[in-house]
């Protein structure tokens, strides 16, 4: 009977089953008022007799294992969660319609109300109960929890509980506490639209959830990317709550993979719940209408997960599921060899529960028929349901100081849980092998040798390489060689292991999000420059908020993650035109450089310096774009290192005495602007190279945090006298790159600008540069442009005629640039 207890919910068991669980419940009511007080719920929370039997179970193995003193004490806080959740519900409520609180439970009046009511109502009813059951269960045993949501634009409840029970950050704690003022500040807050001088919001809550959200590592505006992270995201040792949303289920199918990657031997446990309320903003989602939730637990079982069918309408259902998800990891790695599915929590629910509207599509947003400020109707069905609600405040004070045990126990607040603030020290980057000058070899391979010397040095460090397909092919080969593929059953003769860090699968985003959940540990990101806008979602969203926090006050400590873009644009000529594609690296120099790095080494030094220098930041992504077949080694390691710290460097000749300045990004860019300074020193005109490997250095700074990493005007005339004539030559298309660099640009008559310019095939290396005029002798003619010079003292006749597009390509594809006539 146990066993069925921990698999079925209360609709699933037969007649004489739901008999047999009523009369057990009953009994134990009966024998126990301490438990009776709570089985007999609070105002809508309901504990049906199989949750009642599984939360008795729960309380005398928790006192059995010393966890909970004893169980009156149990019985105290599981009680105590009732009201909380109810009093979060009625708050949750006032968030969206009201302007003013009252906590004496009178009703409010048409002036009382918001003009415009605002919020993502119905979710945020659903995760009241489960937030709570959180709380809870971190009160019942001790346990200090992280926690995650996908769905963030649930937040209403998170920020709702957070100040009922005192858990908040600074900024919250300074504006809002549990009197009326505190609590009418708090709900005009929410979606008060307000804004400082600087353009910044004026009000710390937002409509998803922000760097003043206690607890929150991620926004979850984007539905989809804490189903991809939660796996990877607690260390060893550590736990993790991770609730998700039943509308993203269908967002990101790489969730089904979640049990491909957790392994005993380095991951915390984690216990997912998926708040199952049966609707999207406009219809019934895709799991109701495929048979709600007996049909998800099929799917989930084919996938490798143990769910766990739980009562989403009750705090105390969501706190023993937590605990008996972690039980069943813990015991089944207790045993050699066993075959640990990951449990998966289905907490069942109706959409808006608790409150008029509840089980509509209008319960998304806004669940009554009208707007309690203006229609009397709604008004009064506002305060129905919120007196349905209501907790008087001395019960609430007293159930909250039952939750918050915190110094008893001697545990942390759930503000300050591991995921929360992780810091991370800065790795150990031992030097390797020099390139030397005169030869050639792949950036990747050097690459490739970086990465394994610092995961190598730190031991401490777990690793995770995100890899959607081919790290062999991307020159990866001693990284594959020593991480491994992650598997359940490893091949023989193949690069594979089931304790791997390299999580491959052939879902950019799924892999992205490994690295981007490790925030503990060392992380490689390495695809395809052309898929890699798959991943632009989400690694826009970490950017956001980790900026958001640093501009809170408490900048994130986790290292930062390089992503590199190989098998690049110029490099997949050979491919199709849907393989050549610079976007990713165009879309992320959009965002703010200092989190937001965007790199081009210019050879294998450059990359190995490249790839440590990423490592040195926090809280960052730094994007480098990598040649993988050989090119020129450019660079000495000191020059490789100036180059990752300061951004650009010149190469050749002296900007201060030449006449033009010829500006490359990107590897195959500086070989073709080499051949064209050849010609222009040939034709007697000095020109200067100045390889500008992080453009967004040297960018206009729009906010003062950028203008603290951007360059200064004396850095950048230094290399960029104002009074020299210039042309770029960039990996990326030429519009968005001088956009960025508005600061560099003197105007079309004296800045030209080439790069790729949508245009590709099956084609060659030098063929796509050709096609996208960026060839050595495109640069010539664009400098004779920007000098004002006659082509033809610059290019012969038959090399004008291929510029043109009217002669034969090979006279520039074949000829010496510094010595054709």
């Amino acid at each position: 009977m146990n066993l069925h207890l921990n698999c079925c919910t209360a609709d699933q068991l037969s007649a004489a089953e739901r008999q047999r669980v009523s009369g057990l419940a009953t009994a134990h009511r009966d024998a126990d008022p301490a438990f009776a007080r709570w089985a007999a719920g609070y105002g809508v929370i309901r504990h049906d007799p199989l949750t009642q039997l599984r939360v008795r179970q729960m309380v005398d193995e928790l006192v059995a294992l010393g966890r909970t003193p004893d169980a009156a004490t149990a019985w105290q806080r599981l009680a105590a969660a009732d009201r909380v959740t109810s009093a979060g519900m009625w708050l949750v409520a006032h968030m969206t319609y009201s302007q003013r609180v009252r906590s004496d439970g009178a009703a409010l009046e048409a002036g009382d109300f918001k003009a415009t009511p605002e919020g993502h109502t119905g979710g945020s009813l659903n995760m009241v109960p489960a937030y709570a059951g959180y709380l809870l269960m971190d009160a019942l045993d001790g346990v200090t929890r992280a926690w995650m949501m996908g769905q963030g634009h649930c937040v209403a409840a998170i920020d709702a509980l957070n100040l009922l029970v005192g858990n908040m950050t600074d900024r919250h704690a300074e504006r809002y506490d549990r009197s009326d003022a505190g609590l009418s500040r708090f709900v005009g807050d929410f979606y008060a639209y307000t804004i400082n001088p600087d353009g910044t919001p004026a009000s710390p809550l937002g409509s998803h959830v922000n760097a003043h959200t206690a607890g929150g590592v991620m926004e979850g505006g984007y539905l989809g990317f804490a189903e991809l992270q939660y796996v990877h995201a607690p260390l060893k040792d550590e736990r993790l709550v991770a609730f998700l949303s039943d509308g993203a289920f269908e967002e990101q199918r790489g969730s089904d993979w979640a049990p491909r990657w957790w392994r005993a031997e380095d991951s915390g446990l984690v216990s997912p719940i998926i708040i199952l309320n049966g609707r999207r903003i406009e219809q019934r989602s895709q799991i109701t209408q495929q048979g709600g939730e007996r049909w998800l637990d099929r799917h989930l079982r084919l996938n490798g997960f143990d769910p766990i069918a739980l009562d989403g309408r009750d705090p105390a259902s969501i706190a023993w599921g937590i605990h008996v998800m972690e039980s069943r990891l813990k015991a089944g790695t207790a045993v050699p060899d066993a075959d640990v599915r990951l449990p998966y929590g289905i907490a069942e629910t109706v959409k808006g529960f608790g409150f008029p509207g509840a089980g509509t599509n209008a319960s998304h947003n806004l669940p009554l028929p009208g707007n309690p400020a203006k229609d009397a109707e709604a008004r009064a069905l506002f305060n129905e349901g919120a007196a349905a609600l209501f907790v008087a405040f001395p019960e609430l004070e007293e159930a909250i100081a039952a939750l918050n045990s915190h110094d008893d126990q001697q545990r942390l607040r759930e503000r300050d849980h591991a995921l929360a603030d992780r810091q991370v020290d800065p790795p150990w980057v031992p030097a390797i092998a020099d390139r030397v000058a005169g030869g050639e070899s792949s950036p990747m391979t050097a690459l490739d040798e970086q990465f394994v010397a610092i995961a190598e040095a730190n031991p401490g460090l777990r690793v995770r390489v995100g890899n959607p397909d081919e790290l062999r092919s991307n020159k990866l080969d001693r990284t594959l060689d020593a991480m491994k593929h992650r598997v359940h059953e490893p091949e023989p003769g193949v690069a594979e292991s089931t304790t791997g860090a390299v999580i491959t699968a052939l879902n950019e985003e799924a892999v992205v999000c490994a690295a981007l959940g490790n925030k503990g540990g060392l992380n490689l990101v390495v695809t395809y420059e052309a898929f890699a806008p798959k991943m632009l979602g989400a690694v826009r969203q970490e950017l956001i908020f980790a900026r958001h926090q640093a501009l809170a006050g408490h900048p994130p400590g986790w290292l930062g993650v390089p992503l590199v873009l190989t098998s690049h644009t110029w490099e997949n000529a050979k491919n199709e035109q849907s393989h050549q594609d610079p976007t990713m690296a165009e879309a992320l120099l959009g965002e703010m450089a200092d989190i937001s790095r965007v790199v081009f080494p210019p050879d294998a030094n450059g990359t190995a310096a490249a790839l440590g220098h990423a490592y040195a930041q926090r809280g960052t992504i730094t994007t480098l774009v990598v040649p993988k077949r050989p090119v020129p080694h450019e660079l000495t390691p000191q020059q490789a290192q100036a180059l990752a710290v300061n951004g650009a460097t010149c190469v050749a000749g002296d900007p201060a005495a030449a006449v033009i300045l010829l500006v490359t990004t990107g590897a195959y860019q500086l070989q073709e602007v080499r051949r064209a300074q050849a010609r222009l020193v040939d034709r007697g005109v000095a020109a200067a190279i100045v390889y500008l490997g992080e453009p967004g250095r040297f960018r206009t700074p729009r906010d003062p945090d950028e203008a603290r990493y951007v360059h200064p005007d004396s850095t950048v005339h230094a290399l960029f006298p104002v009074d020299r004539p210039r042309v770029f030559v960039t990996h990326t298309r030429p519009e968005p790159f001088l956009g960025a660099l508005r600061r560099l640009d003197t105007g079309p008559a004296t800045t030209a600008a080439l790069g790729f310019i949508n245009r590709g095939g099956t084609l060659d290396v030098p063929g796509l540069l050709f096609a996208n005029r960026s060839t050595w002798a495109h640069v010539v003619d664009a400098a004779a442009g920007v000098l004002g010079e006659s082509r033809g003292n610059l290019l012969s006749e038959a090399e004008l005629a291929a510029v043109d597009g009217r002669g034969d390509p090979v006279t520039i594809l074949r000829s010496e640039a510094g010595n054709a006539s």
